[in-house]
């Protein structure tokens, strides 16, 4: 259950911030929405804005002509007299897995051609204004995590760690915790070499991965000795990838209390190492490093997001912001059907000075269209063969 929920709560919020962003764009420069749809069909539950209120619909399966169909079960009215509608359809679709928003006189993944030329729709704005409305659902995700970065600083502090050489947390599958070490011994010899701080446990493991190592502990007032092997960390280094030796464990922390302008400037930095880690995948992917089995998709995210949720609200709001940042570097790319392909397409439109053709541009979205689909069928091939191993 934990794994629903939390993958639900992870993707349902970026997907309605980034799509929220779009929106409050479109209509900042006054652009016509005719959806927001949040997740992927069927329809669970509409509210289209009308004048003198609003009409709402629920959505369910029914019997009709002798089959089970996915049709409206409920629909009412919510008057609000005087009120002046919109004409947009707010949808909550049940899948939450994606989401869209609608712009009149936009050709996008809807390959909808109704370009009329009326004031109100996408086409009529003028360059910046498309790229302001394009660019507001990254930019949108962009602030979600420098806002979450920054709280979880201003609520948990500044960590910093233990001078000793004690154990304050176990990695998953830790060659230490299966051993029979324990949180908050203190490591006071490896290999015979003495211990005196964290810096001296870190230096002994690290060239040494996949070695036999004997370790003593100080457990209260007693010692303990255990005899296991090291494993591989691959780490992220100005080549590519390292790999050091590690035992599972990391120190013990303390959190120091920090004011308002710190955490702002360690959200900032933490927003723009997020970018770092991002680019450094797409280097290892181009020299070889990475390869794309390394991708993930829905399933992994759901995953990693059940086991953040299982350590708390904070690890789970990290790997939220981390999530946002790569949602935001992906949707920027040059990719035709990303929010990048469509800002690139109007640059070669300004600079051609002259609007490509209804039907290039038609091809253009298709094309967009099977490589994304190509690279989702990629990650969700990969997630499926990591369930089954």
């Amino acid at each position: 259950m934990i794994f629903i929920w939390s993958t639900a709560l992870v993707i349902g919020i970026l997907v309605f911030v980034h799509e929220l962003g779009h929106y409050l764009a479109a209509r900042s420069v006054g652009v016509r929405v005719e959806k927001f749809s949040i997740g992927f069909p069927p329809r669970f539950f509409t509210i289209t804005s009308i004048d003198g209120g609003f009409d709402i619909t629920f959505f369910f399966f029914r019997y009709k002509g002798g089959s089970l169909k996915w049709l409206p079960i409920f629909s009412t009215h919510l008057g609000i007299k005087g009120r002046k509608g919109t004409n947009t359809e707010y949808v909550i679709a049940l899948i939450p897995l994606g989401g869209y928003v609608k712009m009149a006189g936009s050709l996008d993944e809807s390959f909808d051609t109704e370009i009329t030329g009326s004031s109100d729709e996408f086409s009529s704005k003028t360059v910046l204004q498309k790229i302001w409305i394009l660019s507001a659902g990254v930019i949108m995700n962009i602030i979600t995590a420098f806002v979450i970065f920054t709280g979880i600083t201003l609520f948990q502090g500044i960590p910093e760690a233990n001078e000793g050489s004690f154990i304050g947390a176990f990695a998953q599958n830790s060659p230490a915790k299966i051993a029979g070490l324990e949180i908050g011994d203190e490591i006071t010899s490896i290999n015979g070499i003495e211990v005196y701080n964290w810096s001296d446990l870190v230096k002994i493991l690290r060239p040494i991965p996949n070695t036999g190592v004997e370790i003593e502990v100080l457990r209260g007032d007693k010692n303990f000795n255990f005899s296991f092997d090291t494993y591989e960390i691959p780490i992220p280094s100005e080549s590519g990838i390292d790999t050091i030796g590690g035992i599972g464990i990391s120190p013990q922390y303390v959190y120091l209390p920090a004011s308002f302008n710190h955490s702002v400037s360690r959200g900032f930095f933490n927003t723009i190492r997020s970018f770092g880690l991002i680019t450094l995948t797409f280097k290892m992917l181009a020299s070889g490093q990475a390869t794309l089995k390394d991708l993930g998709g829905p399933i992994m995210i759901g995953q990693i997001a059940g086991e953040t949720a299982r350590a708390g609200w904070i690890p789970l709001f990290n790997f939220m912001a981390l999530i946002s940042i790569n949602l935001a570097f992906l949707n920027i790319l040059p990719v035709p059907g990303l929010d990048g392909g469509h800002i690139f397409i109007i640059l070669i439109e300004t600079i051609i000075r002259r609007p490509l053709s209804i039907k290039s541009r038609m091809v253009i979205q298709q094309i967009g269209m099977v490589l994304l689909l190509g690279l989702m069928f990629t990650v969700m091939f990969n997630d499926i063969g990591r369930l089954f191993n």
